[in-house]
């Protein structure tokens, strides 16, 4: 679709996931690129992905922002990103042997926290002990961003700008190595375990090598320096410019280590707010959010899900979603598990987002579901609240209220109209928007770029 009216000079917008992620965001930030000339992520690691279907062609990001899909928008990884230089390096070359030209337009802040081997050893270790004790894992995707980020919040990280001094780098290296490999060994029994390819060249007798992460290193920098930027300075000379930018979250609201179902959380600030700490821009710069939802729910990994339901079973609603939903995380390849659409989860994730407006996706799902359920709030040790609680231990003693709608027969796979949606499904949209009152400005009817509905245009002003 394109857009036929001239977006304000300077006008900024934050797309955030306001589920547990896999919301489609990736579709919705390469969508709105074709107004914005700068996209910019601000938190999470490798362990998120965006998948992108244009013309037909699918297209997995982990770390470089969907923008990278249009010639012309510049990129940039801010500093609330935990980075893998490898990971990093990878996605470059499998864009570039696609043909798209990347280095010339990526840009990566100096402030980024390194993630470096021993991250991921202690991620995939810690959950090898939970499930060891019979205690149930987080679920993680075992890549390494929980231990970063607790590296960068104890002042002890190694960041981007490190790898300009190799001397520099090499004694905080030794240093924290001493400190990650006795927690490996001596905690962890990472000396018993099989680690398998992964760790092949980085692991000996349970500890990573010094000389293996730093020759690495050094080499990965050469390629990384000319990309290396002060990411802050450079999003406040654009804006002045009259630049349109766009903060692209990772995850969603309800993983968010503040405001999500902690401990089953990630590690990072997912929320709207963090577009500001996380890229370097004060928050007037930042003027519509917009919220991403499925028309129904998924999660990957543990924790509670209150609206859960059986998707693994032939001929259920669950089942529906999941396979025609084809929910396979684009990460790690984890089945999701799939739910009713949650309205009181979302008035949690509108509270703590300030959300502007909605862009529901994947509507064209629950073509052919007879009946929906809308769960409208729930009732929690004999009392009926209407908005998610806070903390894994009370939603999972959330019992949801369902509303109870009619579904549609006819399909919206592709629609581009909101008229020529099917009655139910616009009747469904509309009581999304009475019981969360949060508007529903875009719908998603397909994973192709050109396959979506605009109500109200998020640059529009």
């Amino acid at each position: 679709m394109k857009h036929t009216f001239q977006a304000p000079a300077g006008r900024n917008v934050v797309v955030v996931g306001t589920q547990w992620g896999d919301e489609g965001k990736g579709k919705l930030v390469d969508w709105l690129t074709e107004t914005a000339k700068g996209v910019v992520r601000f938190q999470g690691g490798h362990n998120a992905g965006h998948t992108l279907v244009i013309n037909g062609v699918k297209t997995a990001l982990h770390l470089i922002p969907s923008g990278i899909m249009r010639p012309g928008v510049k990129c940039y990884i801010g500093n609330g990103v935990v980075l893998s230089v490898t990971k990093l390096l990878e996605e470059i070359a499998g864009l570039e042997k696609a043909g798209v030209e990347v280095r010339s337009r990526l840009r990566v802040s100096e402030g980024c926290p390194l993630i470096l081997p021993f991250h991921a050893a202690i991620d995939v270790a810690r959950e090898a002990a939970k499930v060891k004790a019979g205690v149930e894992k987080i679920g993680t995707t075992g890549r390494g961003i929980g231990p970063a980020y607790e590296d960068k919040i104890a002042r002890r990280a190694l960041r981007v700008q490190d790898l300009k001094h190799p001397e520099r780098f090499a004694a905080k290296l030794r240093e924290l190595l001493d400190l990650h490999n006795h927690l490996l060994v001596s905690y962890l029994g990472s000396a018993t375990m099989d680690w398998g390819p992964a760790f092949e060249g980085f692991m000996q007798n349970g500890q990573i090598q010094f000389d293996a992460v730093f020759e690495q290193a050094m080499q990965q920098a050469e390629q990384l320096k000319p990309m290396i930027a002060d990411v802050s300075r450079e999003l406040n000379e654009a804006h002045r410019a009259g630049v349109n930018l766009l903060f692209e979250g990772a995850q969603g609201t309800l993983l968010d280590i503040d405001h999500g179902t902690y401990p089953f959380v990630t590690s990072s600030n997912c929320v709207a707010g963090n577009a500001a700490a996380g890229a370097g821009v004060g928050p007037g710069m930042l003027h519509y959010v917009l919220g991403i939802t499925k028309a129904y729910c998924t999660r990957v990994g543990g924790g509670p899900f209150p609206t859960e339901l059986d998707w693994e079973t032939e001929g259920t609603p669950g089942y529906h979603m999941a396979t025609v939903g084809a929910e396979k995380g684009t990460t790690t390849g984890r089945s999701r598990r799939c739910g009713w659409f949650d309205a009181a989860l979302l008035k949690r994730s509108a509270q703590v987002n300030g959300l502007s407006g909605l862009c529901i996706t994947k509507l064209d799902v629950l073509d052919g579901l007879s009946e929906l359920q809308l769960c409208v709030g729930y009732k929690l040790d004999g009392e009926i609240i209407d908005i998610l609680p806070m903390g894994a231990d009370e939603i999972a003693r959330c019992e949801p209220i369902y509303e109870t709608l009619p579904g549609w027969s006819e399909s919206s796979v592709g629609v581009t109209d909101y008229d020529r949606l099917p009655a139910n499904a616009q009747h469904y949209l509309s009581r999304i928007e009475a019981v969360t009152g949060v508007p529903v400005h875009v719908v998603s009817t397909s994973p192709d770029r050109d396959h979506t509905i605009l109500l109200h245009h998020p640059y529009a002003g």
